[in-house]
């Protein structure tokens, strides 16, 4: 964990506390249905969280997923996060996870363009 402070407009950090890979047991993202930064880590004890954004939440979750299995191929649970966004071979993963902002964007103009062709009679 780094604590992270401005000087002036110089940025310090500084490393708070460290853990083990091998020693994480879960991952608890607490609500996987809402856009929420928090998580808790469990090692022999629970460490609540807050990442920078939800989307910095599962880039961090995902990050410690690959190093796992390429690294220690232990039985690491991962709860409460939306299975979609974990995946990078899901449909909706991409680098930017602009996908389906796209799509969305893609549907509602498509419906306006849809009822401004309709006739009011």
């Amino acid at each position: 964990m780094v604590k992270h402070w401005r000087v002036d407009r110089e940025e310090k950090y500084e490393i708070v506390e460290k853990w083990f890979l091998k020693d994480l047991e879960m991952i608890d993202g607490k609500e996987a249905d809402t856009d929420n930064p928090y998580f808790d880590m469990h090692f022999h004890k629970v460490y609540n969280m807050e990442a920078y954004s939800c989307a910095s939440k599962y880039t961090f979750a995902r990050t410690l997923n690959k190093l796992n299995a390429m690294y220690l191929k232990k039985d690491f649970k991962i709860v409460n996060f939306d299975d979609t966004y974990l995946n990078d071979d899901s449909i909706w993963s991409s680098s930017n996870r602009d996908f389906l902002v796209v799509m969305k964007v893609c549907f509602y103009a498509s419906n306006l363009l849809c009822l401004s062709l309709c006739r009011l009679s």
